[in-house]
């Protein structure tokens, strides 16, 4: 048996890293799995930071099989002691923990779960309400992104709400303009890098930076549910933007020449090659600050979609297909992200105000009089 907590979980996990990113196994917790059932680069990440950061430091010197709930719940008070960290970093240390002591029970590491015992951090709600932007804010950013390179990619986050890695992730097989549609069904990841340098004559800089970087994470992946891999339409106007957009793909490619990387990415970077999220994210703030709109996460884009189809009166089923939300979750994401502006409901009350009113009384009329004109 591991001695303890720490060794078990951040010694294996973290030595575990090279074979797992070369797919010769994989991690369905923070313990060791089968190759068969990697989990995500992105779930793997998460893991690790919760593992090396708050884990293993918070309760890695209690045994394994002498590991109590209690000690995770004093952990997670801890974590959020005089509001040093929030809700949510102790809440995935907890799902961590639980994730992986279940497969500790599992293979007969541990008799009992602490982590399924202990009473996980209390997670407020967020008074914070996302706001989407309005019809104006839109207009002033669509005006402001056609000036810029790939402006359709901002036109189908704000047109179409499909998430960064989705749009980054598309490729000119997934779109047929012909028939006005695009299929989703990968994922653009965030490209991670190692040294490629010798370590005899090391470059001093950080792996990203290395002249002779080696990436070491596959560039997609596909989407992880079903109603992710989905069929979106495609606006007239939107249409005729990658079309342009094509064009001008093709000019950059014949100017590069031998230059340019082959790719079937849409949104490249100018010598080719998919955009990397990073830089995407940087560009979606510049493009935010020279609109002159209020700054506000690329995601909440979607937000502004959805709220969007949902004033244009399309069907609810429709709306969950083009966002891409699962049916059994549906009714749940159309509560968080459709939003009623605040015209809506100004409509909304006027209508009640007249309801509670009742009709307009009409002039009485005297019977015995003649009323024509």
């Amino acid at each position: 048996m591991v001695a303890n907590v720490g060794r078990q979980w951040a010694d294996k996990l973290l030595g575990a890293r090279a074979l797992h990113r070369q797919g010769r196994i994989g991690l369905q917790a923070p313990v060791l799995t089968s190759a068969q059932d990697p989990v995500s680069e992105n779930t793997y990440d998460g893991y690790e930071v919760a593992v090396r950061v708050h884990l293993a430091p918070g309760v890695g010197k209690h045994r394994l099989d002498r590991l109590q709930p209690e000690h995770l719940e004093s952990l997670y008070r801890r974590m959020q002691a005089n509001g040093e960290r929030k809700a949510g970093t102790a809440h995935q240390a907890h799902r961590t923990a639980r994730t992986a002591l279940g497969e500790a029970v599992r293979r007969g590491y541990a008799a009992k779960n602490a982590a399924a015992l202990a009473k996980p951090p209390r997670m407020e709600e967020d008074e914070s309400e996302v706001e989407p932007y309005s019809v104006e804010e839109v207009q002033r950013l669509l005006l402001e992104a056609n000036k810029r390179r790939n402006s359709a990619r901002w036109m189908l986050a704000l047109a179409l709400g499909l998430r960064q890695g989705e749009t980054l992730g598309l490729r000119w097989s997934d779109v047929d303009l012909g028939n006005e549609y695009l299929k989703l069904r990968r994922n653009r990841l965030r490209p991670r890098y190692e040294h490629g340098c010798p370590e005899t004559s090391p470059c001093g800089r950080k792996a990203g930076y290395c002249p002779s970087k080696v990436q070491v994470r596959r560039e997609t992946k596909n989407t992880k549910s079903r109603a992710g891999r989905r069929a979106v339409p495609l606006p007239g106007p939107l249409v005729a933007m990658l079309r342009a957009h094509a064009e001008t793909q093709e000019r950059e490619r014949k100017t590069a020449g031998d230059l340019w990387a082959e790719s079937d990415y849409v949104f490249t970077k100018r010598l080719g090659g998919p955009l990397s999220p990073n830089t995407d994210y940087h560009d979606w703030k510049r493009l935010v600050e020279d609109a002159g709109v209020r700054n506000a996460r690329l995601h909440d884009a979607r937000h502004t979609a959805a709220t969007v189809l949902m004033l244009l009166g399309v069907p609810d089923r429709v709306i969950d297909q083009i966002m891409g939300w699962e049916p059994g979750t549906s009714a749940s994401m159309r509560a968080r992200y459709l939003h009623v502006p605040d015209a809506m409901l100004k409509d909304v009350a006027r209508k009640i105000a007249d309801v509670i009113r009742g009709p307009p009384e009409s002039p009485a009329v005297d019977k015995n009089q003649d009323n024509e004109v």
